[in-house]
């Protein structure tokens, strides 16, 4: 059961009680912090704890700590410790490398857009533009702060806006094959490659911003060069269209990364709910151990298919084991396929590409 620390600061059960709602973050059953807010900003529960069991998210019964935080009870509230508590939960799972200045710039660009106050303005000015990052991820959020921002220069031809529309081209310039300046790796295959973990969460997210700039480039008629390369908005959705395609079958395996998408997708994914008997068909509990044995560790397919969901995807070599085991590259997650929702839209509604 959650252990809620109500205005008082007694402990109640809530383990029935959705709080602010929400979603599990992936493969297990824990709410984060970060990846949510990607994709909204607590964290339910210790993860350390919950990664140790294997059980459906009807029979959880580990120990859900909840400290609850109003304009009402701040004061009454130990901000170091509840900093220190977020922290140590979070941070072995989802650590944010990047700081915390890129959450401000992401979260000033969307009110500023949003309200057009001047306020959020001088905040944007005062946090800078000069990120050289060649990812976007829910830690990472610069290029999605300096694209958004570039629209306001390209659609509303605003000078002011002039610095994001170089950064988010300078980002282009990293990410496609082509460019003199790139710094993405990509595989045998053509797909983008980041990092061993859960590499198409970056590309999904990546190509989230390579069609949204692509159109704002289209919708100007603009381009811009990487170095002596000319880069038209189908240069942009070229890649787009590319890394879509693989996901969903186009590559060396024939496989699609998008569960229950297409004849061959992957059946023993990295999730509790997917890998364990439903309640139907196996009505008695399954405690925090009594997953493991015969269902983690076994070889039959998920009895469950979590359909439309993405997982991390394949490795640098275009392999893809297909073991329940192997959470960097078998788990879905959430953040994973938020991002590939508007490539696919824009993809569907083109007749040009």
């Amino acid at each position: 059961m959650e252990d809620q620390l109500n205005e008082l600061g007694k402990a109640v059960d809530a383990g029935m009680v959705d709080l602010t709602g929400g979603y599990y973050d992936a493969g297990d059953n824990v709410k984060f912090n970060f990846p949510m807010a990607f994709t909204t900003t607590i964290s339910w529960g210790d993860p350390n704890v919950d990664h140790k069991c294997w059980e459906r998210p009807e029979d959880m019964d580990t120990v859900r700590t909840v400290y609850s935080v109003s304009p009402s009870n701040l004061a009454q509230m130990l901000p170091g410790a509840y900093s220190d508590s977020l922290g140590s939960a979070v941070c072995p799972f989802y650590c944010s490398y990047s700081g915390y200045k890129d959450e401000l710039l992401w979260g000033a660009a969307w009110l500023f857009m949003a309200t057009n106050q001047k306020y959020y303005y001088d905040l944007l000015k005062s946090l800078g533009d000069d990120d050289q990052s060649d990812i976007f991820s829910w830690d990472n959020k610069y290029a999605g702060g300096h694209v958004l921002l570039s629209r306001r220069a390209l659609l509303n031809n605003d000078k002011n806006f002039e610095q994001y529309k170089l950064e988010s081209e300078n980002f282009m310039c990293r990410i496609l094959p082509n460019s003199p300046s790139t710094s993405t790796q990509y595989t045998r295959g053509g797909l983008m490659y980041k990092l061993p973990q859960s590499n198409l969460q970056y590309v999904t997210s990546i190509t989230f911003l390579l069609t949204t700039y692509a159109k704002y480039m289209k919708a100007t008629k603009h381009t811009f060069n990487c170095g002596n390369l000319l880069v038209t908005p189908n240069s942009l959705l070229n890649v787009a269209k590319r890394q879509v395609d693989y996901i969903l079958g186009v590559n060396p395996l024939q496989m699609s990364y998008m569960v229950g998408f297409g004849p061959h997708y992957p059946k023993r994914i990295h999730h509790r709910g997917s890998s364990l008997p439903s309640l139907a068909s196996h009505p008695l509990v399954i405690g925090c151990d009594g997953g493991f044995q015969p269902f983690f560790y076994t070889a039959n397919p998920n009895p469950n298919i979590l359909t439309g969901a993405i997982v991390g995807g394949p490795d640098q070599n275009d392999g893809f084991p297909d073991d329940r085991s192997d959470y960097s590259h078998s788990e879905p997650a959430t953040y994973i396929n938020a991002a590939i929702v508007g490539p696919l839209a824009y993809l569907v509604g083109s007749t040009s590409i």
